[in-house]
């Protein structure tokens, strides 16, 4: 292995590991956001946090692109933040925060059939093999409830679909990156394509909802606004930049498998807020851990 390819290696570990911290944090964001504002207020401000945060950075590049560019870059936006924003914000008005994030281990099936189907990209059997493994262990996940370590669907709800519809957006956006960016940096994607829904999300919040209003009279607003400003911040611009690296530097298959680890620290947060941990959690985490590593074996030793 050479040295370049050893660093890159590191590097690509050390962005997978620190963005399912940072991602699988949010759920958790999420949930204390929803005690003050609505779905849509918190999606809204979502994005006006982080697109705003980045304004110093997309302003002057935004000048520098033609016009198919600006027009992939704000398919970008929508499908990859600005969308999924307000799919999870609303999931979680009736899925658990740890539920939510284990259902988000679905992008990676996404990724790879969205890939094969639209963008003629090719999967390895190495690479089918982990996901295979990683999705049991998501199933079992899902599974799992109170008194029974493998138990039925039962709690599972039509609110599940929010966040797969939001994976679905996150495999387009995944493959639009890696195929339609070669020449842009990682920071110029992020901060532009968060301009490009900056004004809708701003005008949906103010003109569309309520958020002024409680802002001056609901109880917690402030503490909550912490919360989901955080959220925008950290866990969409700055995450994101991050995440764009990693698609340009890494294949698709393995920057999406920061989804498998997600879970993971979602349900940590989770048994911190009272949920509880049970024997099929740690069966479901061990399968989408050895997932990610069959997965993506080929990948170290490169």
């Amino acid at each position: 292995m050479s040295s370049t390819s050893s660093e890159n290696t590191l590097q690509n570990w050390g962005l997978l590991i620190a963005l399912a911290l940072v991602w699988g944090s949010s759920f958790i964001l999420i949930k204390r956001g929803l005690m003050v504002f609505s779905p849509g207020e918190l999606g809204a401000f979502r994005i006006v946090a982080a697109g705003t945060f980045l304004l110093p950075l997309s302003l002057p590049r935004i000048r520098k692109l033609n016009s198919k560019q600006i027009q992939n870059l704000i398919i970008v936006g929508l499908v990859g933040s600005f969308i999924p924003a307000f799919l999870f914000a609303k999931a979680q008005t009736q899925l658990s925060s740890s539920l939510t994030g284990v259902l988000n281990a679905l992008t990676p099936l996404f990724v790879v059939l969205i890939g094969s189907i639209f963008f003629q990209s090719k999967i390895t059997i190495r690479n089918a093999v982990g996901l295979a493994i990683a999705f049991i262990g998501v199933t079992i996940l899902v599974s799992v409830k109170e008194g029974s370590s493998f138990g039925d669907f039962s709690d599972i709800n039509a609110y599940a679909f929010f966040v797969i519809l939001a994976c679905v957006c996150y495999g387009f956006n995944l493959n639009l990156i890696k195929h339609n960016f070669v020449e842009l940096k990682p920071v110029e994607i992020t901060a532009i394509s968060l301009l490009m829904v900056l004004p809708i999300a701003l005008v949906f919040l103010m003109a569309g909802t309520e958020f002024s209003y409680k802002m001056v009279s609901a109880d917690g607003a402030l503490l909550a606004l912490t919360y989901v400003a955080i959220l925008g911040i950290l866990g969409t611009a700055i995450a994101l930049i991050f995440f764009n690296k990693l698609v340009k530097t890494a294949t698709p298959v393995f920057a999406s498998s920061v989804t498998y680890l997600i879970p993971i620290v979602a349900i940590l947060w989770g048994v911190w807020d009272g949920e509880t941990l049970l024997l099929g959690h740690y069966i479901g985490i061990a399968a989408v851990i050895l997932g990610v590593w069959i997965g993506n074996r080929k990948k170290l030793k490169s």
